[in-house]
């Protein structure tokens, strides 16, 4: 008797909706998560070292976590799918909310930092993520539907710093410091996008798309998926344009971290309360999210090189604005902080869209690791960087510098191309083993 035929495949079409539906409510909820701690990460910090210049270090730890988590959440991902690592990258986070609460009440900033680079897991995942919506994307499309899982994050990342007064009214009814009130939401927030991840994200995108690649070329021979960021460094630096890609998310994010992890306390000597903090920091998530898909169309119509471009000039004019800003609170500062956000979008989203598209599905896992590695390093050094300039400086001092990193990423992308009358990229600038990136993403 014959076998039963095997039920038609579902069109790609239909397999990438439902991955971006499925990465978009992960992205809500991880969104709450994230955003409620970096609220209040600084000002907790500043309460249990009891000094200003340590501050920073709360939101810095959590960055560096981000980065280093990122090193065996490639490899994981290289070996098994997207699945098993974001959702490895929100337990971190879960680890990390509960050890801050803990610091919190035990008053102990080493086990506040430790806690912190726990906590930067789930950022890496809900970084990790655009990265997954674009693995089943055509070219057409692909900085569109990166761009809808990051604005996605608009909707839990607006709600959680205005969540920072209730979270005291929680913190009260469980007999717990008030600052760490919010860490119980990124608790929450959390653990539910992981499980929807686990339940929903079938088939994992990144094994599709690796089998899509071989069956379009079956007599060519399997190259087995690589997840060390150490080759995926070298992939990246050796084409013109996910080099590009690098340098725009990593100098876009050490501009947006830096200015924003100290805007809180700028805002809190000046005597602000913590909801017009909270309401300050919501504005500049808005920026960083709602406009992502109107960039990533942009991308897709106009190239991700203009739009790093643009990135630069709207990150440089936010740097302005909060260099000028008065202690505490002022509507400069707060169109600052958007602009900032919107900034940040720009680099983010045309940056990572170059990566995407120069980098070979084999490569995917340790390249985008590789550039998140990058990316949390060298905001988590601007960040450290950050505390120190306000402490002796002032908060004026740190716009001005942030003003001159976003001047390099758009010089980086007026100047950073392929050899004259050449694609920018080529087999002759691709490392052995990888094959030649997609010329159309520049």
């Amino acid at each position: 008797m014959p076998p039963a035929p095997r039920p038609a495949p579902t069109s790609g079409v239909a397999v990438q909706h439902r991955t971006v539906r499925t990465l978009v409510g992960s992205q809500m909820l991880g969104g709450v998560g994230v955003a409620s701690g970096v609220a209040v990460g600084s000002l907790l910090a500043e309460d249990v070292s009891g000094s200003a210049e340590l501050a920073g270090l709360g939101g810095t730890f959590q960055v560096l976590g981000g980065a280093l988590i990122a090193v065996p959440m490639a490899r994981l991902m290289a070996r098994s799918g997207r699945r098993p690592g974001l959702v490895m990258g929100y337990v971190f986070g879960i680890v990390g909310a509960v050890l801050l609460i803990v610091a919190g009440v035990v008053r102990s900033f080493p086990l506040l930092l430790v806690a912190s680079v726990l906590f930067g897991g789930a950022t890496t995942a809900n970084s990790q993520a655009r990265y997954a919506a674009a693995d089943l994307a055509d070219d057409a499309h692909r900085g569109r539907d990166l761009s809808i899982v990051v604005w996605a994050t608009t909707v839990g990342a607006v709600l959680g710093p205005n969540l920072v007064g209730l979270a005291g009214g929680v913190a009260d009814v469980l007999h717990l410091p008030a600052l760490t009130g919010a860490f119980v939401f990124s608790l929450v927030g959390f653990a539910l996008a992981a499980l929807r991840l686990t339940v929903r994200l079938r088939p994992d995108p990144l094994l599709l798309a690796r089998r899509r690649a071989h069956d379009a070329a079956p007599h060519d021979p399997v190259e087995r998926a690589h997840g060390s960021v150490v080759r995926g460094a070298r992939v990246v630096l050796a084409s013109p344009t996910a080099l590009l890609g690098l340098v725009a998310v990593a100098l876009g994010h050490v501009v947006m971290v830096s200015v924003m992890v100290m805007t809180p306390l700028h805002m809190h000597h000046g005597g602000s309360t913590l909801r017009l903090i909270g309401l300050v920091i919501s504005i500049h998530i808005l920026g960083m999210y709602a406009l992502s898909p109107v960039v990533g169309t942009a991308v897709d119509r106009f190239g991700a090189r203009p739009v790093v471009g643009v990135g630069s000039v709207v990150l440089l004019a936010a740097c302005l604005l909060a260099a000028q800003a008065p202690t505490g609170w002022s509507p400069g500062l707060a169109v600052g902080l958007f602009l900032l956000g919107v900034g940040w979008s720009c680099t983010l989203v045309s940056g990572s869209t170059l990566i995407a598209g120069a980098v070979p599905v084999a490569e995917r896992a340790g390249a985008q690791g590789a550039s998140d590695l990058a990316m949390g390093l060298a905001a988590g050094g601007g960040g450290a960087l950050a505390g120190v300039v306000v402490g002796q400086l002032g908060y004026g001092a740190l716009g001005l510098g942030a003003a001159v990193v976003a001047v390099v990423i758009g010089l980086t992308a007026a100047f950073l191309r392929g050899p004259r009358g050449c694609p920018v990229e080529t087999a002759a600038h691709t490392p052995p083993g990888v094959e030649p990136t997609d010329s159309r993403v520049r």
